[in-house]
């Protein structure tokens, strides 16, 4: 029997994994600092990036008629005249409307706390469930204030931090305008085998993202318009921000979204002393969800990616989990894309006899291995 033999390392291979180990390191170290003290910049070139898909579609059709950085000058600028004009026109009423319902959130408890008393035959007390929460007086008012004052600083810091978004847009009317040499660049830098690949993911990433958000969005404006306008008819309370909150939650949220946006609306109405209100809102957002679900919505998102709804409701927990506000709204866009490239790099089978006739769990399982792919296509 022979003796095992000895293993050694000679010093150049101790040199070299010594070498590869701090290559590792710096490496990560340098991950780490351009994360931690370049994400901003990151973040500001991610969300330049997706805006830029969300109006390609519209750049796409104008550019068929004239150059491309000019119609991506025109798709930013109507947008951007857009958003100055509403909020010249409802940016004071929506910041009033919203201090108004958090000094009324102690009133619309107690009124809430008095119906579940009424209908359960529980005898709790309003304001000291509220101060158990220390939901005071002193702090509602407090809490308004710096509602207003966050808000109005927001809109300052926006208009004050020029840089910041002259940056975004800068660099969204790049990858917008200039998207067809970027992409040949970058394809340059893969081998002939690879570019095609790259190209086919860039075009079809673009495209149907792009699609998606734009669809999403514009089924918000949509729904926030129509709902605006009968909130207003009917004369409910904080009409305002109540359409913007029903029109972007219940497009922008999965499954739940539709019945999250009007859940607010409707309590605000039953709450108002016109409890007809409420009613007429709920029907309202019946009868809209009805006429999108049935035509608005199958044309707008006929070409948008289709996502199921549980996978778009786990990305959404998932990425506001990880990124807060911008992971959620990231979320869906994110995992249509994967979706997409799954459905053109990923190989498909035909399902077995079984499956396709809808036999599922009930068929018998045959003995012997299962068939080889080879055989069943």
């Amino acid at each position: 029997m022979s003796e095992p033999r000895a293993w050694t390392v000679d010093s150049r291979t101790l040199w070299r994994i010594g070498f590869i180990a701090l290559a590792i390191i710096a490496i990560g170290l340098f991950a780490n600092f351009v994360i931690a003290d370049g994400g901003g910049v990151i973040f500001i070139v991610l969300m330049a990036w997706f805006f830029a898909l969300a109006i390609s579609p519209g750049v796409d059709r104008l550019s068929r008629r004239m150059s491309r950085g000019l119609a991506t000058l025109i798709m930013m600028g109507g947008l951007a005249a857009f958003l100055a004009l509403f909020f010249f026109a409802f940016g004071q009423l929506l910041i009033d409307q919203l201090v108004s319902i958090v000094r009324a959130l102690p009133d619309l408890f107690a009124r809430v706390i008095e119906w579940f008393n009424a209908t359960f035959g529980t005898s709790y007390n309003a304001r000291e469930l509220l101060a158990e929460i220390d939901f005071t007086d002193e702090n509602i008012r407090s809490f308004s204030l710096r509602i207003a004052t966050g808000i109005l600083g927001f809109a300052a810091s926006i208009l004050g931090s020029f840089f910041g978004l002259f940056t975004f847009g800068l660099i969204a009317f790049y990858i917008s305008a200039d998207g067809p040499r970027l992409r040949r660049w970058i394809a340059s830098l893969f081998p002939a085998q690879t570019q095609l690949v790259f190209i086919n993911v860039w075009d079809t990433t673009a495209e149907k993202v792009g699609r998606y958000v734009a669809a999403r969005a514009l089924l918000a404006t949509i729904n926030s318009v129509t709902s605006g306008i009968v909130f207003f008819a009917i004369g409910l309370p904080y009409w305002l921000p109540m359409a913007i909150w029903t029109g972007v939650v219940a497009q922008f949220v999965p499954m739940v979204g539709t019945y999250i946006a009007i859940i607010l609306p409707v309590v605000i109405g039953l709450l108002s002393g016109n409890p007809w209100l409420g009613a007429i809102v709920l029907a309202w957002a019946l009868l809209y969800q009805q006429v999108e679900n049935l035509t608005i919505e199958p044309r707008i998102s006929a070409r948008a990616v289709d996502v199921n709804p549980a996978v778009a409701f786990a990305s959404v927990l998932l990425g506001a989990a990880l990124f807060g506000v911008a992971g959620a709204l990231l979320a869906i866009p994110v995992i249509a894309m994967v979706i997409t490239l799954i459905g053109l790099y990923v190989k498909r089978h035909d399902l077995i006899a079984e499956i396709e006739s809808g036999g599922g769990g009930n068929a018998p399982v045959a003995n012997g291995p299962p068939p080889d792919d080879n055989d069943t296509e």
